[in-house]
């Protein structure tokens, strides 16, 4: 058996199980049918056939009849919201609801294999409690970004199972009736139980658990009406509820117990032993850290699935699976996709590939091209290309802002994805460009020369122009927090104490914390001068790349990177 196969081969006691609880459903709808059919039928064959009719007290008088109709109008007027204010907020989903199954799962071999070991213990309950002394899993927790997947593998696991899958966000549970969050959470879990013991399994996920799970001691009493600790303490007991017993088996214990009072010991009649409830409850958060202990302690949620952002041989396989599905042309590829969408998760790659259609239908055709991926990725990360309609002496100076940007990069080895001087969001242009392959690690040296091609748009107008415009605000604090980083984060500086490690009011802020600290303030700022000079005399030295860049910007608005590229090794072997 390959290892993360599902185990086909065993029993499947979810699927036996479920098939004995149908047969007894039918058992006892033909024991419960039967009285009334006998008493119909003996009616009829005794010449005395049941009528079946308003009753005459009624049809005798209709005041009395709209007096019944309007007491049961108001009753049902004040119940109902009261009694559907405590009702469970989830949807149910069956097996052919969804069309998501394991095989869908792609790009994440580690959290599907986890996936599938969770699915082999739930479908083989029985078999890991009786015969191997396990105890089943109850609650599993997704924890990841947005985007990640966990809601679908969540989806295909029910699916495989063949279980009902009961779909509900943590929020739905709060409710401004006092009392009525713990209530809501109660029923959503009895319909679990009830869901299995009728179809043999039920599987339950949680949306954005941090709602309602945060940890007690961080949330405040009065967080919510419940108070955060009374709807903690409702979960934890509630995951303790799976072998709680049935209202049958309530009521025929205490029936015996009665019996057994005019009983010996020794003749005492055994109670029925409850039968846990077949139920696995998947809770999804971006903030386990957040969470009160107490719910990640064993029987609990005790097993935590972490999704991460695909690496690169992950997205070429999701890559691979949403392009199957994309009218596109040869040139885009999963190898392309996968290179241009470092840190992108699952859902952002195919919406990605949704918008680069969107742009292909604009232009009149019926499938995608490596043009309009460009276009759709600096669309979904930048936004919507604007002519603002700049004078002539503005243009110019963006452009030569923005080839300043573009000639360092090629210069220091960056791959230059697209240079513009379009408008797009609160940008007035831009130069999109990358490490070329995917990098986890980044040394001093490589975020020194980040630091000079941020710089290289202001170094381009004062070469030109004599003096830099209000353009490079960002590109000053975009070096600015890079270079604390340098000093304050990996000791490129006179010292290796990191002040990450500060636990001060500015908590999380490294560049506060580098401002506040006057001799890591002065290192930063002398890092920023050096790499200030440095790209001033890269464009001194290549200033025929610039000013070609530049002319190529005004005259095309945007160039892609292999042009930008093209340009800048054609200047550099000409002036060379």
């Amino acid at each position: 058996m390959q290892h993360g196969a599902l185990l086909r081969g065993h029993q499947v006691n979810a699927s036996a199980n479920r098939e004995r609880r149908r047969q007894r459903r039918l058992l006892r709808l033909l024991v419960v049918l039967a009285v009334p059919l006998a008493w119909f039928w003996y009616r009829h064959l005794t010449h005395d056939p049941i009528h079946l009719g308003v009753p005459p007290i009624i049809a005798n008088s209709p005041e009395l009849a709209i007096l019944g109709v309007m007491l049961i109008m108001i009753t049902a007027m004040m119940m109902i919201p009261l009694m559907t204010s405590g009702k469970s907020p989830h949807t149910m989903l069956r097996p052919s609801d969804s069309t998501i199954r394991l095989a869908d799962v792609v790009g994440a071999e580690a959290t599907r294999r986890e996936a599938v070991d969770t699915l082999n213990l739930f479908l083989n309950h029985e078999t890991f409690l009786e015969e191997m002394g396990g105890t089943p899993r109850r609650g599993v927790l997704f924890e990841g970004a947005p985007g990640t997947g966990k809601t679908y593998l969540a989806k295909a696991i029910a699916a495989e199972a063949e279980v009902p899958f009961l779909f509900v966000s943590a929020s739905e549970f709060q409710s401004h009736f006092y009392g009525m969050t713990n209530r809501k959470i109660r029923q959503f879990f009895k319909a679990l139980r009830n869901a299995a013991r009728a179809e043999g399994g039920a599987i339950g996920f949680i949306e954005e658990f941090d709602a309602i799970g945060m940890a007690r001691s961080g949330m405040g009493a009065g967080g919510m009406r419940e108070g955060a600790a009374g709807i903690v303490n409702e979960l934890l007991v509630q995951m303790q509820s799976f072998d709680l017993p049935t209202g049958w088996d309530k009521f025929t214990s205490k029936q015996i117990d009665r019996i057994n009072l005019f009983l010996p010991p020794h003749r005492a009649i055994a109670r029925p032993k409850p039968k846990p409830a077949n139920v696995l409850v998947f809770a999804a958060t971006n903030r386990a850290d957040g969470l009160d202990p107490a719910l990640m302690r064993p029987g609990r949620f005790d097993r935590t699935i972490h999704f991460d952002l695909p690496p690169r041989n992950d997205r070429l396989a999701i890559a691979a699976y949403y392009l199957a599905k994309k009218a596109h042309d040869l040139a885009v590829s999963a190898v392309v996709i996968a290179d241009r969408t470092a840190g992108y998760s699952p859902v952002r790659i195919e919406k990605l590939l949704d918008e680069a259609l969107v742009i292909a239908l604009r232009y009149g055709r019926k499938a995608l091209t490596l043009e309009d991926l460009v276009e759709a990725q600096l669309i979904t990360e930048v936004g919507l290309a604007q002519d603002v309609g700049y004078q002539p002496e503005e243009r110019r100076r963006i452009a030569v802002h923005e080839a300043g940007h573009a000639v360092t990069a090629v210069l220091v080895g960056r791959d230059v994805r697209v240079a513009s001087i379009l408008r797009r969001s609160s940008s007035l242009g831009l130069v999109a460009h990358d490490d070329g392959e995917e990098r986890h690690l980044r040394t001093p040296t490589e975020m020194l020369d980040l630091i000079v091609v941020a710089l290289a748009g202001r170094a381009a107008e004062i070469q030109e122009y004599g003096e830099a415009s209000t353009g490079i605000a960002s590109d000053l604090a975009a070096a600015t927090n890079i270079a604390a980083q340098l000093i304050g984060l990996v000791g490129a500086g006179d010292s290796l104490l990191s002040l990450e490690a500060a636990e001060n009011q500015m908590a999380g802020n490294l560049t506060a914390k580098v401002f506040a600290d006057q001799r890591s303030r002065e290192q930063a700022d002398e890092i920023m001068h050096k790499a200030a000079d440095k790209a001033a005399c890269m464009l001194l030295e290549h200033r025929v790349a610039l000013l070609a860049v530049a002319d190529a910007l005004c005259e095309h608005d945007e160039l892609t990177g292999d042009l930008v590229h093209e340009i800048v090794a054609e200047a550099v072997s000409t002036s060379g």
